[in-house]
């Protein structure tokens, strides 16, 4: 598949700005547990997911992990380029849950186009508004629903996403989502 395929706003671009997305794009495939951007890291340039699934997640103080939001196939993560968007002022953590294949857009030349195309400015607005929405749905289940509700919204959902009800999944896997203890999970689980 071309990269013009899974860009939603491309038809939208002026000639000349498609052909500098197309000069400067990499193509990237990585395994299952690869980091590819972690607390501190530079700006490395947002990636659009032609197939697998990337995490994005958070540490807390006491090295607890849990999950903000997943994305799949056609989905372009901005925060790997979090130098885009001003004000950001959080680590985020993304890794690779399955082996993925992506195009990465250098940061400056998605900046640039940010400041040119009024597509791109919004298409960017759209997704910010939408990760801000996933972002507060999670917290929302963190303050308010009971780690067992958590639990059993997070395996209906992992069995939406693997499409099959039998799921191959730690009980440390389940807990670092969720921001809680494997011990704590295996004694909700039994």
């Amino acid at each position: 598949m071309r990269f013009q395929d899974h860009f939603p706003i491309w038809d939208q671009l002026t000639l000349s700005q498609q052909q500098q997305l197309l000069d400067v794009l990499s193509f990237q495939t990585v395994k299952q547990g690869t980091l590819l951007h972690g607390a501190g890291a530079s700006c490395t340039g947002l990636h659009l997911i032609q197939r697998g699934q990337l995490r994005a997640y958070v540490f807390s103080e006491e090295g607890r992990e849990i999950t903000i939001y997943r994305l799949f196939d056609g989905d372009l993560c901005l925060f790997s380029a979090s130098c885009v968007i001003r004000n950001i002022q959080f680590d985020l953590l993304i890794e690779a849950e399955k082996d993925t294949e992506f195009w990465t857009i250098p940061a400056s030349i998605y900046r640039r186009l940010m400041a040119e195309s009024a597509a791109v400015a919004n298409y960017t607005n759209e997704l910010m508004a939408s990760r801000f929405s996933e972002v507060m749905q999670r917290m929302e289940q963190f303050i308010w629903k009971s780690l067992d509700k958590r639990v059993a919204a997070f395996l209906l959902q992992e069995s939406a996403i693997e499409r099959n009800c039998r799921l191959k999944i730690t009980h440390e896997t389940i807990a670092r989502h969720l921001g809680s203890h494997r011990e704590v999970i295996t004694r909700m689980l039994q």
